[in-house]
């Protein structure tokens, strides 16, 4: 995608919007069709057509849906924001690939300022949640902006703590879903005060597989992740890999060998995230890099070309590519050297392939079988 920002008109924003609502369309395959397609329009008009060549068909939302949701949202006090546009944080831009857009409720100012997240146990310790409430509100002190997921627990504690200073709750489902439903007063003090960020849909609950999406924007936003109290296998560890994919620091509260939610906390020290006992131990690291600018990441695919694909080009492709995917992920830039074809053709019968419901896109640029 184009680097350069601007603010979206009208129309645009309506095809931006239906095109990152359309299913089997997630960020890393909206990126893709914007690097072949340029204009947004364009390549709203392509996907179907490519998705019926990949196997599959696309349910592309009206362009009366994307007005109702966008009405819906400016009707709260909402707004939507491209990942192109001069407000869009910079720090969830630098992602490879970014969030399409994004739904704010609240303040959108604070998504110009340093961010640190916190995240951690939902069956959070007594202990644990005074020490994550105070970690914010000293943190907030020294200027930061503390982001968390509006969970039980860790989550609930760092907004409670950081709510006069600033927070931002990026919630799994829509921005105007308040879930779990015990933090409604918690939610409506954050979107008086604060800031609620979402990816989904308006009036969308959220279902488990939004969760991974909602904690790679809580790590994407922040220049880094603290983790307290994380058993092993948690959401909380799978944010801390995530800012670690990311290029952000990562700070773990030590806990006794004895308490199951210490076991991931304690792993990630071992691993080399700074033990942390006080916000100085992360401002400490965090101080030098503070006000700089986010490192955009490298894109792994190689970019389309500008040259003519012919579809009998890429029907042989796919085919070929049918053949060498399977359950199990593999690096794209591999599947083109075994492919032994020109990248271009091998990016666009992959696009076709997801676009159909056929391929899945996984972290660190890899691809499977959906």
């Amino acid at each position: 995608m184009s680097s350069a920002r601007r603010v979206l008109k009208h129309d645009e924003r309506v095809a931006w919007l239906r095109l990152s609502r359309t299913e089997t369309i997630g960020p890393t395959t909206f990126a893709a069709l914007l690097n072949r397609f340029p204009d947004i329009r364009e390549a709203l008009d392509a996907a179907p057509r490519m998705a019926r060549r990949g196997g599959g068909e696309l349910k592309v939302p009206t362009a009366s849906d994307a007005g109702r949701e966008l009405e819906k949202l400016a009707s709260l006090g909402g707004r939507m924001i491209a990942s192109i546009e001069p407000t869009f944080p910079a720090a969830l831009a630098a992602l490879d690939p970014p969030p399409p857009l994004i739904s704010v409720l609240g303040d959108p100012a604070l998504l110009a300022r340093d961010m640190v997240a916190m995240v951690g146990a939902r069956n959070a310790s007594a202990l644990g949640i005074k020490f994550a409430r105070n970690i914010a509100n000293d943190l907030g002190a020294a200027g930061l902006v503390v982001v968390s997921g509006l969970a039980r627990g860790i989550d609930q504690a760092a907004h409670t703590g950081s709510l006069e200073t600033g927070t931002v709750a990026v919630v799994a489902g829509g921005a105007d879903v308040v879930y779990p439903p015990e933090n409604r007063a918690l939610y409506d003090s954050i979107r008086e005060r604060g800031l609620i960020v979402a990816e989904m849909p308006l009036g969308l609950p959220p279902l488990p597989r939004h969760f991974p999406r909602r904690n790679r924007i809580i790590s994407g936003l922040a220049r880094g992740t603290v983790v307290i109290e994380a058993a092993e296998r948690s959401g909380s560890l799978i944010t801390a890999n995530y800012a670690l994919e990311q290029g952000r620091e990562v700070f773990a509260v030590p806990g006794s060998p004895l308490d199951p939610r210490a076991k991931g906390t304690n792993r990630l020290i071992r691993e080399g995230a700074t033990l942390t006992e006080n916000a100085e131990d992360e401002l400490t690291v965090l101080r030098p890099i503070l006000a700089t600018g986010f490192e955009e990441q490298e894109n792994e695919a190689p970019a389309a070309s500008t040259g003519v694909i012919t579809e009998s080009e890429v029907d042989r492709t796919r085919h070929i590519i049918e053949e060498m995917l399977s359950p199990s992920p593999v690096e794209v830039d591999e599947l083109i050297r075994q492919c032994g074809l020109p990248a271009a053709i091998v990016l666009t019968a992959l696009l076709e392939l997801e676009l159909g419901g056929r391929a899945l896109r996984h972290s660190g640029n890899r691809v499977s079988w959906r």
